[in-house]
């Protein structure tokens, strides 16, 4: 263990549907999300791994269970309280970039801090840059995401989550549009984040050369963990998730 834990799930359940439609999403997950390590969730498709990140990111509310910030259970929060914890604590990273083909580099990284309200200060705006550096686009803030390459706009996208110091990135199948140089770089820089910046990464993916990269990987199957494991390279995650399809 790292200390504290980023986010805890505690007996997390989540039902979709109703009546005889009903499809258990997540059967009493629980699981402790460390800091500055890099935990891999992987599984199936259909098997929970969305799901389970996104009531740890409070993006969805289980049907029963906490997700606990500290001791803070967000479950229990009311919209205006869970997107403000979102905004403060809680960086995205998908494998869509989702930059604004309108902005700038810069104004795409600072769009958190104008849809909350706020400015970074001087030594936060400092430190972002200092990120950007970094991150190989130290000289690319006043381009817009068109005339990056898609390993940049990741790059970008990465920046954006990190500029807001979260407690947690998650990261959602970051590398899929990217060719595999450019995904080892940004897996590499996803990494460093867990080291540098004291910054939990939960990384969602299919990719077991991807999950290799993690401290630790989580296997779900049918909405339960059914596998935890610490790093282990590309061939033997890939013969867990073999074995997991044969078995479904």
């Amino acid at each position: 263990m790292q200390g504290a834990a980023a986010v805890s799930a505690r007996a997390l359940r989540k039902v979709y549907g109703s009546g005889g439609a009903e499809v258990e999403a997540l059967r009493g997950v629980t699981v402790d999300i460390e800091p500055r390590r890099m935990t891999a969730i992987m599984g199936p498709s259909g098997s929970g791994k969305s799901t389970l990140m996104h009531l740890l990111a409070g993006l969805d509310t289980p049907t029963s269970g906490q997700v606990l910030y500290d001791d803070l259970d967000i479950t229990r929060l009311d919209d205006r309280r869970l997107t403000a914890l979102r905004r403060q604590e809680v960086g995205f990273v998908f494998q869509a970039f989702n930059l604004v083909p309108t902005l700038t580099v810069l104004e795409n990284v600072l769009l958190p801090f104008e849809l909350g309200g706020t400015k970074p200060s001087r030594e936060h705006h400092a430190w972002i840059l200092e990120r950007a550096v970094d991150l190989g686009i130290g000289r690319l803030l006043d381009r817009r995401p068109h005339q990056l390459s898609g390993g940049q706009q990741q790059r970008v996208a990465i920046l954006r989550a990190l500029a807001i110091r979260p407690r947690l990135i998650f990261a959602d199948e970051p590398t899929g549009n990217l060719d595999s140089r450019s995904g080892r770089e940004v897996l590499t820089l996803l990494e460093r984040a867990t080291r540098e910046h004291d910054q939990a990464v939960v990384l969602v993916t299919h990719d077991p050369g991807a999950a290799a990269h993690a401290d630790r990987v989580l296997f779900i199957s049918d909405g339960a963990v059914v596998h935890d494991v610490g790093r282990t390279d590309a061939s033997t995650l890939s013969e867990m998730v073999l074995a997991l399809a044969a078995a479904r």
